[in-house]
């Protein structure tokens, strides 16, 4: 099997030479280049196959940022990380689009290691290099068009209120990812992960979130008309009702606060990959969800026929490039089809639960299949005898937003 290949861009040579000296270790797992200026890095891109990119920001001639865009626009398959001692809301904003993840020298080599093999693990979800290519090239999640009026509206103020943002933010797939994928980069070197918007909003700031959404647009209006197959505003509130579900499964079943956070994040994501689909395919996803839906089949096995994976691998995939942790990865990709030798619980069990428990109760659309619970995998983890009180907690939480309680998911 062929290694993969790394290649490291720095204009200072001691960076490069320490970078060198820390990964010695790891040179019979990787082949790696290492070059000091952007314009070498695209020279040497036109003959040597790589697989993950990781440059600096502030160089001269060729910036990190300008070399990440020309790379992205003509090498998109490409892994790419931005490694900068520069940790600005400038170097930030510049390179937000272009990057799928963020560190902050110094760096660990642990956590680059880390870092570049879990970009590399998440390769084989997707297997089909024009697919692959077209997720990797995306410049931004869509949403909902209200939603985005909604924020550009409270940012404009004078003084915009943190709890508004969150609460407008928390209400969207798209925009919670990008937050959320945006905070938990080591440029803010928080202790542990966050895995709530609403921290997320507080810790970022209303001068960055302004700059992420009215300088760098880095949300995408959708276009709801790309798919008449398709409800967004349904997809969006089963997003958001499974995230909620997920979280008080794990309450229920009395999980520590960091697998109910992944759980819940989870929840959020676990159908991102529908709104990349649309986004990057909407003809043949179109074909997908008429199919489905004519022949009342599920969703994730005409996918299969027709595009060769599912919006499960799709959204992990995606997930992966962004660093999210793996157990929310593991949740996204096999929320529909847990892996039944798991032994243990974890956040991909209260997601897969709160997934098939929504569509149980709520009815998105009358054709629409409804999943089944995988009884293999919760009687080999344990956990089947607790399907009454799932059910209880379902019904209490239905009932509640039936009453008034709010459908927010920032946490």
């Amino acid at each position: 099997m062929s290694k993969s290949h790394i290649m490291f861009v720095d204009d200072e040579v001691k960076v490069l030479e320490g970078l060198q000296r820390m990964l010695r270790p790891y040179r019979k797992e990787w082949d790696m280049t290492f070059t000091e200026s952007g314009y070498k890095a695209m020279e040497l891109l036109e003959t040597t196959p790589v697989d993950v990119l990781v440059t600096d920001i502030r160089m001269p001639g060729m910036s990190g940022s300008e070399l990440l865009a020309a790379v992205k626009e003509r090498y998109p398959r490409i892994v790419r990380i931005v490694l900068s001692g520069h940790s600005d809301l400038e170097c930030i904003v510049q390179s937000v689009l272009p990057a799928h993840q963020y560190l902050s020298k110094p760096c660990k080599p642990e956590v680059l290691k880390e870092v570049i093999e879990q970009a590399l693990r998440v390769a084989h979800l997707v297997e089909d290099d024009t697919l692959r290519a077209l997720i990797s090239n995306m410049d931004a999640l869509p949403v909902l068009p209200k939603l985005y009026q909604e924020i550009s509206a409270e940012l404009s103020k004078d003084e915009p209120s943190l709890e508004t943002v969150a609460e407008i933010i928390g209400k969207d797939v798209g925009m919670s990812a990008e937050v959320l994928k945006l905070v938990n980069s080591s440029f803010f070197g928080f202790a542990r992960h966050i895995g709530s918007v609403r921290q997320a909003v507080t810790m970022l700031g209303v001068n960055i979130i302004q700059s992420l959404v009215l300088t760098v647009h880095v949300f995408s209006v959708f276009d709801t008309e790309k798919s008449p197959f398709i409800s967004f505003k349904g997809l969006w509130e089963h997003s958001i009702r499974t995230s909620n579900l997920a979280r008080r499964i794990c309450t229920a079943d009395k999980c520590d606060r960091e697998l109910a956070d992944n759980a819940c994040i989870a929840g959020m994501l676990h159908d991102i990959g529908k709104l990349v689909l649309v986004s990057t395919c909407s003809d043949q996803y179109n074909e997908v969800l008429r199919t489905s839906r004519e022949k009342n089949r599920r969703v994730w096995d005409v996918e299969k026929e027709i595009l060769g994976t599912t919006h499960a691998e799709v959204g992990a995939y995606l997930m992966g490039l962004w660093g999210m942790p793996d157990s929310v990865i593991e949740a996204i990709a096999f929320h529909h089809a847990p892996i039944s030798p798991l032994s243990s619980y974890r956040p991909l069990t209260a997601v897969h639960v709160a997934n098939v428990l929504d569509h149980k109760h709520c009815v998105i659309h009358e054709n629409y299949v409804v999943p089944d619970m995988d009884m293999d995998y919760l009687e080999n983890i344990g956990v089947a005898d607790h399907i009454p009180e799932w059910e209880r907690t379902t019904k209490d939480y239905l009932e509640d937003l039936e009453d008034g309680g709010e459908q927010d998911s920032a946490g």
